[in-house]
């Protein structure tokens, strides 16, 4: 579709406010609900919104289901909190699967060879067993909204963010669209897990975009998964008997890079990906062994995208930041595809510039477009939303803001909750 300049003028307008809450969260994927619950836990009154009608964003509505990873690729874990408690409740669920704790760091070839099956060997050699984790998106599902009913987070699914609504230094909070109409929800301070970064952006706030090959990812079942892995078949297996992910969809047959902000590279991506999908899926059920009997059981409703907006925060942190402790740091992360890698998380790259009660979580947090690559991840993502939602209501409970937080007090509290802030 051709872009336009031309332009209406609208009349204006008087919006219902929906609701006051202390901390709003925008977006319920893995970053919006680890903040989302942290917040509430802590004691604020917290409202989480989401504009699908479930919770987990990439990692469920994207089959994006790899948690990569919660160690440093050196036999140390990194990654706690949250995170490791929605391990601890899909394993008990008997949704996921990772290596034992003993297992970690070898570089034992069988060991190796299992891991690959399930898609958690990524990078150059050598290789390392490393803490990663599949996992059941359905269970996913599950687990989150468990977890965000039970900390008496306000829930409101199917609602659009439109615009942040700004006073000054100050977020009074976000309109937004949904089947009843427009409304706003003001807030004391609010969280941008968007992953788009639709809301400071709205705000006005600095960022850059990349543009990115899309992709959707796709499970297959009645599959001979012996069968299939042994003729070569790059797929992984998964919890459930007889299926198998695959990642990507055959993205290097997508023609370009979009822009993940316009709704025409998305129409363009979402027809493109599903059709190359279809394709590949038949393919696959006469070229490849294993697959005879194979049908189709899901293809993902998001696009993987993982990239699009990032805040150009307090501290933009950079590759030259990795394996250097940083003072206010809230986290730790490990790089997927690079073994020993560490970076800790400044809480400063979570805060927007421009405004004293905005805060980002998740993949559009303040970094370089290479660090990026680390921070995308979903164990980084609910590791700067736990980070963010615990900041929120320190902040509103100490009558302060964000970005006069004591950030000791911060750490020690995210300490207390289980989170590493320093290797395991």
């Amino acid at each position: 579709m051709t872009k336009t300049l031309e332009w209406i003028e609208e009349p204006s307008r008087r919006t219902p406010v929906r609701r006051r809450t202390q901390v709003l969260v925008v977006g319920g994927g893995a970053a919006g609900v680890a903040a989302a619950v942290a917040a509430a836990r802590s004691g604020a009154d917290t409202v989480l919104v989401e504009r699908h009608g479930a919770l987990g964003g990439l990692a469920t509505g994207g089959l994006i289901a790899l948690f990569l990873t919660l160690d440093d690729g050196a036999g140390h874990r990194v990654v706690g909190g949250l995170c490791q408690e929605v391990t601890e409740r899909l394993a008990a669920r008997g949704a996921a699967f990772f290596p034992d704790q003993t297992q970690w760091g070898s570089d034992l070839e069988s060991l190796l060879d299992v891991q690959r099956q399930w898609g958690l060997v990524w990078g150059s050699p050598p290789h390392r067993v490393r803490y990663s984790v599949a996992y059941d998106p359905e269970a996913l599902r599950a687990v989150l909204a468990e977890m965000v009913v039970a900390s008496g987070v306000n829930l409101l699914l199917h609602s659009w963010a439109c615009e942040a609504i700004r006073d000054g230094e100050r977020v009074r909070g976000v309109t937004f669209q949904s089947k009843a109409g427009r409304f706003a929800i003001l807030a004391d301070v609010v969280i941008d897990a968007s992953g788009d970064g639709d809301v400071f952006a709205s705000a006005g706030c600095a960022h850059d975009t990349e543009t990115v090959l899309p992709w959707l990812w796709f499970r297959v079942g009645g599959v001979d998964v012996e069968k299939a892995q042994a003729g070569g078949a790059w797929c992984f297996r998964t919890v459930n008997d007889g299926q198998v992910l695959f990642p990507w969809g055959a993205t290097e047959r997508v023609i370009r890079k979009i822009d993940a902000t316009d709704p025409d590279d998305l129409t363009f991506a979402q027809l493109e990906c599903r059709r190359v999908v279809m394709e590949e899926f038949e393919r696959l059920r006469h070229e490849t062994p294993g697959f005879e009997r194979a049908h189709l059981c899901e293809i993902a409703r998001d696009l993987g995208i993982t990239e699009s907006r990032r805040l150009a925060g307090r501290y933009v942190l950079a590759r030259e930041d990795m394996d250097r402790p940083l003072g206010d740091a809230i986290g730790l992360t490990g790089h997927w595809t690079k073994y020993g890698a560490l970076y800790w998380l400044p809480y400063r790259s979570l805060l927007a510039r421009e405004f004293d009660n905005l805060l980002a979580a998740g993949r559009c947090i303040s970094v370089d477009h290479r660090t990026h690559h680390a921070t995308k991840e979903i164990p980084a993502c609910m590791v700067t939303g736990q980070a963010a939602g615990t900041a929120a209501a320190l902040a509103v409970l100490g009558a302060t803001t964000p970005c006069s937080l004591d950030v000791a007090a911060l750490r020690g509290a995210l300490s207390a909750q289980g989170v590493l802030l320093s290797p395991d």
